[in-house]
């Protein structure tokens, strides 16, 4: 699935950005349901990778063959972070900023490094 780039809100992503009943914000995702589907899809695609690459170590494949399909793996995983944090930084990120919270930069940049390892 290819990353649209966009500079309004993706509207699949509801505000991040509502007051609970005690007027703090709660650090929730409000994801749509067609959203969370893909996201839960790809995420049960790579636990059927793993549980794989788990059978083909207890069968003695051949190392290469493993460390492709862990390639793999890794890239269906970082796909799924890649769109977390594009839907991340079209709603959450920029309300934040709008509400005055500059402080969301250094989360943001804490969590792109942590992707980035």
């Amino acid at each position: 699935m290819a990353i649209q780039k966009q500079t309004e809100v993706a509207p699949e992503i509801e505000s991040c950005h509502i007051p609970g009943e005690d007027g703090k914000l709660p650090r929730k995702s409000h994801h749509s349901d067609q959203t969370k589907n893909n996201l839960v899809s790809r995420l049960n695609r790579v636990e059927g990778q793993i549980r794989g690459i788990k059978g083909m170590i207890e069968k003695d494949t051949y190392c290469d063959d493993v460390l492709n399909q862990i390639a793999a793996a890794q890239s269906a995983l970082n796909s799924v972070g890649r769109l977390l944090l594009e839907g991340h930084m079209k709603s959450c990120v920029i309300e934040r900023i709008e509400a005055g919270e500059t402080e969301v930069i250094d989360e943001l940049l804490i969590t792109v490094n942590k992707l980035l390892k």
